[in-house]
């Protein structure tokens, strides 16, 4: 079982940045692609970015439209963590963040993984 640990989250004003962490307990984390995903209440998680598991000369990334151009996430696996950096924050982008690893990234985009974090808020006052 690898256990995921979120941090970074807190209280942003609109236009800010704030980066979150996803650190883990192992090191089989870098066979797994890595997800980030948001809820904010009232509403369903949604998927919000993922990386895959391996490099050629770059990572594989896919973003929500939502989060496009404005979201980085990325990876170190030496440190076996995750990072998304969020950038030009907008009140809509409040909720708590979860990361998530899991088999491959289009598995991801459906909210299919196979461990989870507990999340961190993520608030972005206006």
């Amino acid at each position: 079982q690898v256990q995921l640990v979120e941090s970074g989250g807190g209280l942003v004003q609109a236009g800010g940045s704030l980066g979150l962490s996803c650190a883990a307990s192992k090191r089989t984390f870098n066979v797994y692609a890595v997800g980030w995903f948001r809820q904010a209440p009232g509403k369903e998680r949604e998927f919000v970015a993922a990386i895959a598991s391996s490099a050629g000369n770059t990572y594989y990334t896919k973003y929500a439209d939502s989060v496009k151009g404005r979201f980085t996430i990325s990876r170190d696996n030496a440190k076996i963590t995750a990072y998304l950096q969020m950038n030009n924050l907008r009140p809509e982008d409040t909720a708590v963040y979860s990361c998530a690893a899991g088999t491959i990234v289009a598995a991801l985009t459906r909210g299919s993984a196979d461990h989870w974090g507990q999340g961190t808020q993520v608030t972005v006052s206006s």
